[in-house]
């Protein structure tokens, strides 16, 4: 008994090494294919960048003028790539536990678009990677258990929206993206604006509040999610808790995705910014 129950621990333990391997591979192979997508993602991408001059800000909203200013963007260099990092927590249903992952997300300004690229952890040995973007007027999401069984493949016309919107709040971290002509600027009041960006026969709207000094505190929007296996048009938000300065520009560090739903608001999502670097565009 003793002789088969060591082979039976062998048999196992060599199971738990080949697993480890395999997906250790799956990994890296993911890796490499995203990393490729975000070099072709960068192809052709315009460097040139003026400076922010005082005029740029002529005729936008004053709360968005004052954002620019407080943000540090006046007087610096033009955005025309970021790449920032961050740690998340989320959840995809209000019953589900709590996930930590690592996030690495690269934006072009010049064509909007974004890459983002996340590794979630799920218990000892297995995860998920994750890839969500918006490039030529169009999203897409792929979700990978173990970054080898597809979990999640969407696109379509509701993805195109709601990437757009997803666009549309994360200017955030590139403040003089406000002032490219596919977005157009409504004052609310003195501390808030409509945002509406059009880009590729897609258009919709978002609402930036800001507090009296000028910092982003929020965006509102209406957006496509996925619930209950359906499509539907429901309240997002992103409430911004923190704000701290990276490479000489203030820029949000904390804060929570928010779906409004007539059930009660389902917070899903939390970020906290660990890196920003601008017009760097690098390797995945």
């Amino acid at each position: 008994m003793g002789k088969i129950f060591m082979i039976i621990l062998l048999v196992l333990l060599l199971s738990v090494i080949v697993f480890a391997i395999i997906t250790f591979i799956a990994k890296i192979l993911f890796k490499q294919r995203v990393s490729e997508e975000i070099t072709q993602f960068y192809e052709g991408i315009d460097k040139s960048s003026e400076t922010v001059h005082p005029s740029d800000l002529e005729g936008l909203p004053q709360p968005v003028q004052k954002w620019l200013w407080q943000s540090h963007s006046v007087g610096k260099e033009r955005v025309f790539a970021t790449r920032i990092k961050q740690d998340i927590t989320l959840r995809l249903k209000k019953d589900q536990a709590w996930l930590k992952g690592q996030v690495e997300q690269y934006f072009r300004i010049d064509d909007p678009g974004f890459i983002w690229c996340a590794d979630i952890k799920m218990a000892p040995l297995f995860h998920i990677s994750g890839k969500d973007q918006y490039i030529n007027g169009h999203g897409y999401m792929l979700i990978k258990a173990l970054s080898l069984f597809t979990v999640a493949d969407g696109q379509g016309e509701e993805i195109d929206q709601g990437t757009l919107l997803r666009y549309l709040a994360e200017i955030m971290w590139s403040p003089s993206a406000a002032l490219n002509n596919y977005i157009q600027w409504e004052e609310i009041n003195d501390t808030s604006a409509k945002a509406t960006m059009s880009y590729a026969g897609v258009t919709a709207s978002g609402i930036f509040t800001f507090n009296e000094q000028g910092e982003t505190l929020n965006f509102e929007a209406k957006r496509y999610g996925e619930f209950d296996g359906e499509y539907r048009l429901e309240t997002w938000s992103c409430v911004i808790q923190e704000h701290q300065e990276f490479n000489g520009t203030i820029v949000p560090s904390q804060g929570d995705l928010i779906w409004k739903l007539d059930t009660g608001d389902f917070h899903w999502y939390h970020f906290e910014l660990k890196e920003l670097e601008y017009n760097k565009p690098v390797q995945y």
